[in-house]
This record gives C-alpha cells, sequence and structure tokens, in this order.
C-alpha cells in the first residue's frame, strides 16, 4: 500500500468532508439552497431517476416499507419487536412457542364449542371456525426463498468470474463486514436489525434525499480518489491472468 494511504487519514478525510458539508449547509444561502435542490434532482444516489416509492417495487410492500399507511406499518413493526423480544430477552424456543400457541388455539376451540352447546342445548350448536392455510402460500414462499436464493448466488459467481478486482475487492469486504457484526449477535438479532433498517432507512431517505444524495456522492469521491491512488501504487502492478476456454469441435 503506499506510503500517503493510511486507515486513519483515510477516517480523517471522511470526518472532514461531513464536517464540511454540515458548515456548507449551515452558511448557505436561500438561493443557493434552491439550486442546490434543483441540481440534485439530476444527481440521485444510484443514478436513480425513479421515484423511491417505485424502486422498492410500487406495491403493498413498498407502502409498508415507507409508512403509506401507519397502522399496518406500525402493527409490522410491533409484531417483530414481539417476536425478537420473545426469542432473544425472554429465552423463549422456537418449539416451545410454537406447542403453547396450539394449546391456546386448542383450547379457545374447546371452549367455544362446548359453552356454545351449552348455551344453545334447544338449537343446533354453533359451527367453530377452522384455520385452513392454502397450499399456494407456500409454494409461493418456496418459489420466491429459491429464486432469490439462486440470484444471489449467481450475482457471487459472476463477480468471481467475470467481474473486476475492485466489484471482488468490495464484494468480499462487505462478505467480510458481515462476518463480523455476525460474531457480535446472532441471526436473529442480525435480522431483526436488517428488518428495523428496512421500516426506517426509506422513509428518512425519501424525506431527506438530497442531503443523504449530497453527503453520499462527497464520501463516495473521497473514496475514488483513494481507490485511484491504491490502484495506481499497488492493484495496477498485479498481473493479469489470461484463461482461454478449450475449444471443442
Amino acid at each position: 500500500m503506499p506510503e500517503g494511504i493510511t486507515p486513519e487519514s483515510l477516517m480523517n478525510n471522511i470526518m472532514e468532508t461531513l464536517s464540511e458539508g454540515v458548515s456548507k449547509h449551515k452558511n448557505v444561502s436561500f438561493f443557493e439552497e434552491k439550486s442546490n435542490t434543483v441540481t440534485s434532482k439530476f444527481n440521485r444516489l444510484f443514478g436513480r431517476e425513479k421515484p423511491l416509492h417505485h424502486l422498492l417495487g410500487g406495491g403493498k410492500s413498498a407502502d409498508v416499507l415507507l409508512w403509506r399507511n401507519k397502522k399496518i406499518s406500525a402493527s409490522v413493526l410491533t409484531g417483530a419487536t414481539i417476536i425478537w423480544v420473545l426469542f432473544e430477552w425472554l429465552n423463549y424456543h422456537f418449539l416451545t412457542l410454537i406447542c403453547f400457541t396450539l394449546i391456546a388455539a386448542m383450547l379457545v376451540q374447546f371452549l367455544w364449542k362446548n359453552a356454545s352447546g351449552m348455551l344453545n342445548s334447544r338449537r343446533s350448536s354453533s359451527r367453530v371456525p377452522r384455520l385452513v392455510l392454502p397450499e399456494e402460500v407456500f409454494v409461493n414462499i418456496g418459489k420466491l426463498v429459491g429464486s432469490e436464493v439462486n440470484r444471489g448466488l449467481g450475482f457471487l459467481q459472476d463477480v468471481a468470474c467475470k467481474g473486476s478486482i475492485k466489484q471482488f475487492i468490495v464484494v468480499a469486504g462487505s462478505l467480510f463486514a458481515a462476518a463480523i457484526v455476525g460474531s457480535w449477535c446472532n441471526f436473529l438479532t442480525v435480522t431483526y436489525i436488517g428488518f428495523v433498517a428496512a421500516h426506517t432507512l426509506p422513509v428518512l431517505y425519501e424525506r431527506y434525499d438530497d442531503q443523504v444524495d449530497d453527503f453520499a456522492y462527497r464520501v463516495l469521491d473521497q473514496l475514488q480518489g483513494h481507490y485511484r491512488k491504491l490502484d495506481a501504487g499497488v492493484l495496477s502492478r498485479i498481473p493479469k491472468a489470461k484463461f482461454r476456454g478449450k475449444k471443442f469441435e
């Protein structure tokens, strides 16, 4: 690695960029802020041109993630929080929770059946409703999980076989960071953190997209500058191997 690039210098440059962005945002005039807002429409994060709701699918799932219906979004987030508290804080096991739930459901149906028979002894007893899950739900869930797993595996194999060194380093670094986070907490906690982030970050980004885009592009410019120095000093000197496939007639 070149002498000018160190982890400390990289973090210092990023913090300086953050402080400069905050100070400039405080000192900017009304007309400059208006012009920056107009130009930011053409400089969205990751080059997006469509609304965030459309990028998230544009259906009911996007409405939930962007809190279009606050009651449904709050209910989903509350349900996930209750599940996490039961398994993580109260140390419930999945089999124990399923068994207690089934016992409670059977008890409710038993009391419903007997109470309705006692109250309506002269008439026919009311029919207890039964819960039947359609098979299509499980089939669709299996297809969705299988397609997402295959797409993820295909992406990793494309990066390993066809991607550049930059893409390989970014993906490998992301997996390494995920492995470190996974060593700090269990899979359920990581899933819950991702679930909460999916229900909070999109709506915050939709509200403060101009500020986030401006800051993200400043950080990306800094990272690209350091990567160009690293590429010129180290990566460009690595010999590239050429693989030639055999031709079969």
